[in-house]
């Protein structure tokens, strides 16, 4: 970590309210604020009750509800999501739901410009960065641009009480790594790194918690102060090994994003040790742990979450392959990322043995 006395910080410019019920009472009057009178309601399928629920609450000021975000923000659905809100004359968008909804939200501001509300229903973290994502021919572009930032985000813990224990955990533990690769990141500094230390220590809490009792708001709310924390480390600073091989593992085999996350997780946490011996402090700090990179494995195993990406549908024939998308462009991390370096990673994460 860079001394104390040496460091950058950028405010990202963005209202948050959070509070319970917020997502049917304060989204209308976040439109209003922003002065929008014709806006697009955008959802995943799993969503599409909620988003109704939220354009009901916009009244006239809703032009229509698009429930067809996808995973990984595929092109041609980026491209379908734009030609509605034009035709619909839209003035703003309201993104309801998890990473592939406040996605394709992003997706459309990037191309419009259109201002954008993101009511998050995930710990996904997504809402709270300027980095956006389209997937197109089997490979994941991101880039980070101010115009997609959401300007408004509405957290209300209500809306994740359905969320299932299985992405409950997978979310939650999605949202940490975001905190985790923070504490490492070349741009990181002190406020960073006590918003991701809590960030970790609130959701490493939640998540049992929430496993044992899913319907505990209490729980739910406290796991989306640790998501809102761990998304505004991502959106400040630079993404390294971990989120970069996540984004080839995505994009071009297909693998679910958080439970992506989860199983890569303390895999990419033990490659980095040796060269961040701060931030693996700071992370077994927050978890109460003497070994972070194990503390992270073993608490996705006490909650039943997956831990090897054999289970999640990788084959080892693609491990090499992998290896060499993830080390095909420089990118910072604190420790030299080698090809012989990440297939020892991805084939340990493979096999799902414990992080070394």
């Amino acid at each position: 970590m860079k001394d104390f006395l040496d460091f950058a910080y950028d405010a990202q410019p963005m209202r948050v309210v959070f509070r319970p019920g917020a997502a049917l009472t304060a989204t209308a009057s976040e439109a209003e604020r922003l002065g929008l009178r014709r806006v697009l309601v955008l959802s995943g399928a799993r969503g599409a009750d909620t988003a109704q629920a939220v354009a009901d609450s916009l009244g006239e000021a809703c032009v229509g509800v698009h429930a067809e975000a996808k995973m990984h923000v595929p092109v041609q659905v980026a491209d379908r999501a734009v030609e509605l809100a034009r035709s619909l004359g839209a003035d703003g968008c309201v993104a309801v739901g998890g990473g592939s909804a406040v996605g394709l939200g992003k997706a459309i501001a990037l191309r419009t410009g259109l201002p954008l509300i993101a009511v998050p229903s995930t710990y996904s973290g997504s809402e709270m960065t300027p980095v956006w994502g389209l997937t197109e021919h089997g490979a994941k572009r991101t880039g980070r641009d101010p115009a997609v930032l959401p300007r408004s985000v509405v957290y209300d813990p209500e809306l994740t009480l359905e969320l299932p224990v299985p992405l409950t955990v997978t979310s939650g533990i999605n949202a940490i790594a975001h905190a985790v690769e923070a504490l490492y990141a070349p741009d990181t500094s002190p406020l960073i790194a006590l918003m991701a230390e809590e960030g970790v220590r609130a959701l490493a809490g939640a998540l049992p918690q929430l496993a044992a009792e899913p319907r505990s708001l209490e729980a739910r709310g406290r796991a989306l102060y640790g998501a809102w924390l761990s998304g505004t480390c991502l959106g400040a600073t630079t993404m390294g090994l971990h989120h970069k091989l996540c984004h080839v593992l995505g994009g071009t085999f297909g693998l679910p994003h958080a439970e992506t996350h989860t199983v890569v997780l303390p895999y990419a946490l033990a490659y980095n040790a040796p060269a961040a011996p701060e931030a693996v402090a700071a992370v077994a700090r927050a978890l109460g742990a003497e070994d972070a990179p194990t503390a992270l494995w073993e608490l996705a195993g006490r909650l039943g979450a997956p831990r090897s990406l054999a289970e999640l549908g990788l084959k080892e024939g693609d491990l090499t392959t992998a290896a060499a998308q993830a080390v095909s462009q420089a990118y910072a991390n604190p420790r030299p990322v080698t090809e012989e370096g990440v297939r020892a990673l991805l084939r340990a994460a493979f096999e799902g043995t414990p992080p070394a």
